[in-house]
């Protein structure tokens, strides 16, 4: 049976059991701390594979293009943030505070690499330039992430220092990421035979990382602080940010003239967040009672963000299809 193409994909409900798991079998003891240090290591692999899978030439192709990059990168790291900031009075009320930190986190997050190339390969867009644009997104978020949450959330929220997040996320994430990059003409051949076994590794270090994560915070009284109601709060917030960005980053890539393919582009670049990078960023940026606060908005936005995304895909797909 063919799976409906705007309906989560298999992935999505593991994520979601992930969770439940969690919240049924949360880890403890010894077995908390080995999995904390097992997490560690999953999350270097994670982001050498990133790195590995990062085409170089790609990026050189897509640097020509800087204006479709430059809106989606502002759209990303400026306007998100700054959205999540002055929409407060509308969100606030439908979460309790620790969520709306969660949610602002979301908002200062880099954009998906897999998806938003996939989606706009799907759409007819400028898939060249979504690699470019992707890719830079999560390399800058590296670096630009961390000093949002140090300045707007870790205040309140609560982590290590500035300097020692920096370089908590410098030789967690970055160090991987570079030496996989580095190292990709010596490994492309081999992931490429291995492709398939490698997505297990990639996809089962994010649910890991996401099992530690909740695990800690069903210890911390995750759910006897979030009521139902706060999750349906959630979804409203999710589709508030995606819908006023899209609309944002659509709308202005229209105004500044350009083609349906960049404007493809820019929607699916611009408009999303990264799962794979939130979720092993908040074990580094924040403590364990915190970080599955941090987690759950990112969650429901990516499940809100594929469902949205793909349907618009696949009426862009479907309307090319009738012009032909």
């Amino acid at each position: 049976m063919k799976r409906i193409p705007f309906l989560p994909d298999t992935y999505t409900f593991l994520l979601m059991g992930t969770v439940v798991l969690a919240s049924l079998l949360p880890a403890s003891g010894m077995f908390a701390t080995l999995l904390k240090h097992v997490t560690t290591v999953a999350i270097a692999l994670l982001f050498f594979l990133n790195g590995a899978k990062l085409p170089r030439q790609a990026i050189i192709d897509g640097l020509t293009h800087w204006q479709l990059h430059g809106l989606i990168l502002f759209c990303t790291f400026v306007f998100f943030p700054v959205m999540g900031f002055v929409l407060r009075p509308v969100l606030l009320p439908l979460v309790n505070a620790e969520l709306y930190l969660g949610v602002l986190y979301l908002c200062m997050l880099p954009a998906t690499v897999q998806s938003a190339v996939a989606l706009t390969s799907i759409a007819g867009g400028n898939v060249p330039a979504a690699v470019c644009s992707a890719s830079a997104s999560t390399l800058l978020g590296i670096v630009i992430t961390p000093f949002l949450v140090n300045s707007f959330i870790v205040p309140t929220a609560g982590a290590v220092s500035a300097m020692e997040s920096v370089a908590n996320i410098f030789a967690q994430l970055m160090l991987p990421f570079l030496a996989g990059h580095f190292l990709r003409p010596y490994v492309d051949a081999a992931f490429r035979r291995t492709s398939k076994a490698l997505s297990f590794i990639d996809r089962g270090s994010i649910l890991l990382v996401i099992y530690s994560a909740f695990s800690a915070a069903v210890i911390g009284g995750i759910w006897q602080q979030v009521s139902f109601a706060m999750i349906l709060g959630l979804v409203a917030i999710s589709l508030i940010l995606l819908l006023f960005s899209m609309g944002f980053v659509y709308g202005l890539a229209r105004w500044f003239g350009f083609s349906q393919e960049d404007r493809i582009t820019a929607l699916f670049g611009g408009a999303q967040k990264s799962l794979a990078s939130g979720v092993p960023m908040s074990q580094v940026l924040f403590t364990a009672s915190v970080a599955g606060f941090m987690v759950l908005p990112l969650m429901v936005f990516h499940l809100l963000q594929l469902v949205v995304s793909s349907m618009l895909a696949q009426r862009w797909r479907g309307s090319q299809r009738l012009e032909v």
